[in-house]
């Protein structure tokens, strides 16, 4: 039946909202029956993919729509097209079937889709006996959907996508076609409005910015090399063993000749020998994924699934990852999951309504940062991030994610006035949707991916956010401790002589430090917007501000808590860091600085090697006070501690004063090795200190405590 004649003008049109119905092959009367849009062929031969001859199309109407009864049953085609001089050949994407089924339909509909990204986006595969590219997009909203780019002419009207009513989902597989094409989606709202072209939410690589079309890769690499990393975090308790991470900004630790970014390889030879070498863990990067924005550092991202082109292709940071792990290091990255910005391009209204987003601003806009809050209430949108999660583990074996802005996503208030904000149905303030979604997504890491570890930056103190989900925890397995952050580092921006009356912004801290499994992070937040380098928040002149500064990180590496420190800190960067240029390197060759930098790598050794230090991080018995009330000569003092280990004491002394016999209560007598000294003058200090060991008697020993300085003594027995 011959359609009619609206209909074959809304097809050439593209605006026909079901394009399968009437394109492709299909059963007929007189059999298969095959139409095809086919614009500047003037004839048009059907082969089966196998290049038998199927039979001619004539020509039915002069913008380029070619019809004809073919012999067999109907199955996918390629057209032999000739004009004039010309011929070409195109597989018929008409005539291929859905790659998605049944089940998809049901588990997306569902919420509970695990698989998402080997579904939606593009992929490169083998389908019906050729290979392409299988797009396919959540709109539920739009009229109808198309997918262009540089294989279509960008023309709209190539590739319409086929709807999958049940779940608002749109597909097509674009046969002969692979890697590294550039692609959009083109939708009309249900309005009738075109929106502006759309990258695809699922896109594994995008272009450089400020472009911004999807591009088809395969994510990551097929080659890894890392079981034996990955097995070992498998095995163990992270909160029992030493982790002391670097945090990165991958844009400017160090810029190539040009001054442009190096790429992911080029880290790997230079970032990943440099972070083993300092005795570091963990690589901390922040946010990997694409976004258009440089000064954003990556937290406004608009393709969560795509490792950003400013770095290389995704197989570069796959191999990055890789060779990390190969060294003995771990890969963290920061995952943004509480909001999005809202270029035209990204999910803001991506199918001419809030899909992604709440409608009313009191729930989806974020006044700090001008963005789209995701609606974590809605199952596809829960989906959507918890399969984000599950890929950069999966797909890029990451050692785990540090969870940013966990706090603004708890609390409908944050950073709300009264009027601006609604209530939950229980008239509180709490955010119970993002309460689900954080605990739907830790436990599906963690269920999955053994050895993975999710650390949430949540700057209140709301309960258990690192107790198991099914305890009524968030899930999270570790918790940035901002307090300590926060405390200390006011407390050492004091002048000595006026630390005596704030001696509890040290001791505080302990109050809590074991609610949560806590990680002690000096963060890329604490040396940007004016607020200093940590060398320059220290007080004193420049000598005092290096030892106070190597006082703080020793006491900082004593302390319970996992280590996290931002690149540049670990060698007393003076600048405060700009994401527009490269860490200050040249420093590294003036003693001052270079002392830091032993001072760092000797606690990360000091730390890693030593049980009591690292063993009982996140447990009460594994700290305990020695000197907790000394406000006047600023002194704070305590034991390190773990099963079947020597102890460790560490002590701060946090005033220019030397002390010369200061008597420090210990609970065995016998021989404790001075086994730090942050005053050492390998560091850059005065060299003052105890000849390498104490004797502790009748439950104390004499110490010398060096002005501004942490040291640390491990218990070695009687001695002789």
């Amino acid at each position: 039946m011959k359609p009619p004649a609206a209909a074959i003008t809304a097809l050439l049109d593209g605006t026909h909202a079901d394009p399968f119905a009437l394109l492709g092959v299909h059963a007929g009367p007189g059999g298969s029956f095959a139409r095809a849009i086919l614009p500047g062929a003037q004839t048009v031969i059907a082969h089966s993919l196998a290049g038998d001859r199927l039979g001619e199309l004539a020509r039915v109407d002069e913008r380029g729509l070619f019809e004809g009864v073919i012999s067999g049953a109907p199955q996918p085609v390629r057209y032999h097209c000739r004009a004039g001089e010309h011929q070409w050949q195109v597989a018929d994407p008409y005539s291929f079937g859905p790659v998605l089924g049944p089940l998809d339909d049901y588990l997306i509909g569902e919420g509970t889709h695990l698989r998402l990204f080997d579904k939606l986006g593009a992929h490169l595969i083998h389908h019906e006996g050729t290979n392409g590219v299988h797009f396919a997009v959540w709109a539920p909203n739009a009229r109808f959907v198309s997918v262009v780019g540089d294989f279509n002419d960008w023309d709209h009207r190539r590739h319409i996508m086929r709807c999958r009513v049940d779940t608002g989902v749109w597909e097509i597989f674009v046969p002969d076609i692979g890697a590294g094409r550039a692609y959009k989606y083109r939708i009309v709202a249900a309005d009738g409005t075109l929106l502006p072209l759309k990258a695809d939410p699922y896109a594994v690589a995008s272009e450089l910015r400020p472009a911004t079309a999807s591009i088809t890769a395969t994510p990551a690499k097929p080659d890894w090399g890392d079981a034996e990393h990955r097995a070992h975090w498998a095995s163990v308790d992270p909160r029992r063993v030493p982790m002391a991470i670097y945090e990165v900004h991958p844009g400017s630790w160090r810029r190539d000749g040009d001054g442009w970014f190096q790429s992911w390889d080029a880290m790997a030879e230079t970032l990943i020998p440099y972070a083993a070498g300092m005795g570091f863990t963990h690589i901390q990067f922040l946010p990997v994924s694409e976004h258009p924005y440089d000064p954003s550092w990556g937290y406004q991202t608009t393709g969560l699934y795509a490792p950003s082109a400013r770095f290389g292709s995704p197989d570069g940071f796959a191999r990055f990852v890789d060779g990390a792990h190969r060294a003995g290091l771990g890969v963290l990255i920061d995952w943004v999951p509480a909001h999005f910005p809202t270029d035209a391009h990204g999910l803001a209204r991506f199918d001419g309504t809030a899909l992604y987003e709440h409608e009313d601003p009191r729930l989806g806009f974020h006044p700090d940062w001008n963005t789209a809050i995701y609606n974590f209430g809605r199952r596809e949108v829960m989906a959507f991030l918890v399969n984000n999660a599950l890929f950069w583990a999966e797909k890029y074996h990451v050692d785990g994610l540090r969870v940013d802005a966990v706090a603004s996503m708890l609390y409908r208030d944050y950073s709300r006035k009264a009027g601006e904000w609604i209530p939950n149905k229980d008239g509180g303030r709490e955010n119970w949707e993002a309460v689900e979604f954080l605990r739907a997504m830790n436990k599906a890491l963690y269920a999955s991916h053994p050895g993975i570890m999710t650390i949430a930056e949540e700057s209140t103190s709301w309960p258990g956010v690192s107790r198991p989900a099914h305890e009524g925890g968030l899930g999270f397995g570790f918790k940035w401790n901002m307090g300590f952050m926060h405390d200390t580092l006011q407390y050492m921006a004091r002048d000595p002589v006026h630390r005596q009356f704030h001696h509890e912004e040290i001791t505080f801290g302990l109050v809590y430090a074991f609610a949560e499994n806590f990680v002690l992070p000096l963060s890329h937040d604490e040396v940007v917007h004016g607020k200093g380098s940590l060398l320059n928040k220290m007080s004193g002149d420049d000598w005092q501000k290096f030892a106070n500064l190597r006082a703080y990180y020793g006491l900082m590496w004593g302390y319970p808590g996992k280590k996290l420190l931002f690149m540049g800190q670990e060698f007393a960067q003076r600048r405060e860091w700009s994401e527009e240029r490269a860490l200050d390197w040249e420093l590294v060759d003036q003693p001052a600085h270079a002392g830091v930098k032993r001072l760092v790598a000797d606690l990360n050794r000091l730390y890693r090697d030593t049980p009591a230090l690292h063993a009982r991080d996140c447990e009460p018995e594994g700290f305990e006070w020695l000197v907790v009330d000394d406000a006047q000569a600023s002194v704070f003092a305590w034991l390190r501690k773990a099963p079947g280990s020597p102890p460790v004491a560490v002590v701060s002394n946090m005033t220019p004063t030397r002390h010369g016999h200061y008597r420090l209560p210990l609970p065995h007598d016998g021989v404790w090795r001075e086994v730090l000294n942050s005053d050492a003058a390998a560091y850059g200090g005065s060299g003052q200190g105890n000849l390498g060991a104490i004797r502790a008697e009748g439950g104390a020993a004499l110490v010398v405590l060096p002005p501004l300085s942490t040291l640390m003594f491990l218990f070695e027995g009687e001695g002789p």
